[in-house]
């Protein structure tokens, strides 16, 4: 019965041999399975791969068939009654559902599609790519109205706000499927099982649809079909946050403390949409990146002393009546990558940026008792920080000719998906010592240039897994599983499941 296993793989490709591979892996996830026959290249090929399922249908498998037409966001090509005999046609297969889109219910008498489909159970969907519909409870009792098993409705979110409108619509209702759709709702994928959805989509290959969370991460990383009312959710929250490794390491942990707990990426255009939805989702803490760190400043009821002394926030508690309290682990997080390789006290360290992450850094080292010197493009923002932790701003022209016992990169230059760029070119790493806080990729432009002029590097996973499992302690109030959690970054960055 659809609904029982709420995680439904989907399976896309254009050649027959294609989806019965991934539907043989996706049945090794869940038994539940949606079949995109529109997206295989033609009916030759469809045919095809009906017959394969004819003919080795898995069993205890919930087979839901699809073949939407192009109007309706799909990729199959025929007509109305082609679209009806294909999907019959997968019925026979072995398909216990079939979803049919608004589009094609509005050209078909019910008598039609029960002479048909009648063997099968109808979901009749409704898809809006370019945004919220400006009605969706109409929409909902549209689609019900033509009496089918399930309705579901699918919508581009720009916000969190409009992702919670939608899943709203199925709270309470055994027959409303709601897919919040867009990067910024990916997070509402994961919780919307819990938020009412009757199902959660997640490929097992091919994106169907913008946001989707791959079938390997929502049922091994997110482990959604786990979450419940009591599940302890936590994110980190920045504008980029899809290269973030922060899911892999906080949800690691939990795994291995066997917590009923969750960590999410949260796209975050706006941090006001965030902070309203942190009540609604029962958010208990967050972790804060880029562009963020300092912004999120003016929100907070309560700042770490050391934290406000840095400016910059990248851990975030929620307290009772949801009262927003602030730390700062970046800082941890450079004392441990450092203080084991070179003695701070009176050592010369450039730092280049002057952002949260070059705040911390600052901090960090002037209390370690090292010279502190900051370049910046923003050479204003450079001076402001030199001022504050006792340091120099220097400018770009001093450092092909000057020495120091390290250089921190503190920016982003170099991140993913840009790793082919460097915040300063060969001639200008004369140091003993180069440290960069980027840890994806593992080995940024800035390190490889070091290492060719045969200087010592250290890579940003020190720090991010220092920084991290001090958030991790921070929000349980337990010591940290640093081993599994450094594993599971150090897989990630591999490649490696």
């Amino acid at each position: 019965m659809i609904g029982e296993d709420k995680i439904c793989a989907v399976v896309a490709g254009e050649k027959a041999q294609d989806m019965w591979r991934q539907l043989r892996e996706a049945l090794r996830a869940t038994p539940t399975v949606e079949l995109r026959l529109d997206w295989l290249k033609d009916d030759r090929e469809i045919a095809r791969f009906l017959r394969l399922l004819m003919a080795e249908r898995p069993s205890g498998a919930t087979l839901v068939a699809t073949c939407r037409r192009r109007i309706a966001g799909g990729g199959y090509r025929g007509t109305v009654a082609t679209q009806l005999i294909q999907l019959a046609e997968a019925l026979r297969a072995g398909c216990d559902w079939y979803d049919l889109e608004i589009e094609t219910t509005k050209l078909c008498p019910r008598e039609l599609l029960d002479v048909l489909l009648g063997e099968g159970r109808q979901i009749t969907s409704a898809h809006y790519f370019r945004g919220m519909p400006r009605n969706p409870q109409r929409v909902v009792r549209q689609l019900a109205s033509g009496r089918p098993d399930m309705v579901k409705i699918s919508a581009q979110c720009g916000s969190l706000d409009d992702g919670l409108r939608l899943l709203r619509l199925a709270r309470g209702r055994r027959n409303v499927i709601a897919v919040p759709m867009g990067e910024v709702a990916l997070p509402l994928r994961v919780l919307g099982l819990r938020e009412g959805s009757v199902l959660t989509y997640a490929p097992v290959e091919n994106a169907t649809a913008p946001g989707q969370v791959s079938l390997g991460e929502m049922t091994g990383l997110y482990r959604a079909d786990k979450i419940g009312r009591r599940t302890r959710v936590y994110g980190v929250i920045g504008d980029p946050v899809g290269h973030s490794l922060s899911p892999v390491l906080q949800n690691a942990g939990f795994q291995a403390r066997r917590m009923d707990a969750v960590y999410l990426p949260f796209l975050v255009h706006d941090l006001r949409d965030f902070l309203a939805a942190i009540g609604p989702l029962g958010i208990s803490g967050f972790s804060v990146t880029l562009p963020h760190k300092e912004k999120i400043l003016r929100y907070l009821d309560g700042c770490d002393p050391l934290a406000a002394s840095i400016g910059a926030v990248n851990t975030v508690v929620v307290r009772g009546g949801g009262k927003l309290y602030g730390y700062n682990t970046d800082y941890v997080g450079v004392l441990r990558a450092l203080e084991r390789r070179i003695p701070l006290r009176g050592s010369r360290v450039l730092i280049l940026g002057a952002g949260g992450a070059a705040r911390a850094v600052a901090f960090a080292l002037g209390q370690g008792g090292a010279s502190v010197c900051i370049w910046s493009r923003r050479a204003g923002r450079a001076k402001t920080l030199a001022r504050v932790v006792g340091g120099e701003a220097v400018s770009r022209s001093r450092l092909g000719s000057e020495f120091f016992d390290a250089i921190v990169n503190a920016t982003p230059v170099g991140m993913h998906p840009h790793g082919d760029r460097s915040p300063l070119n060969a001639r200008e790493l004369n140091c003993r010592l180069l440290f960069d806080t980027i840890y994806r990729p593992q080995r940024t432009k800035l390190m490889q240039l070091a290492e060719r002029r045969g200087i010592e590097t250290v890579s940003g996973v020190e720090m991010f897994v220092a920084q991290g499992t001090a958030q991790w302690e921070i929000w349980t109030g337990e010591r940290a599983p640093v081993k599994p959690m450094r594993q599971a970054v150090l897989r990630a960055l591999a490649g490696k499941k």
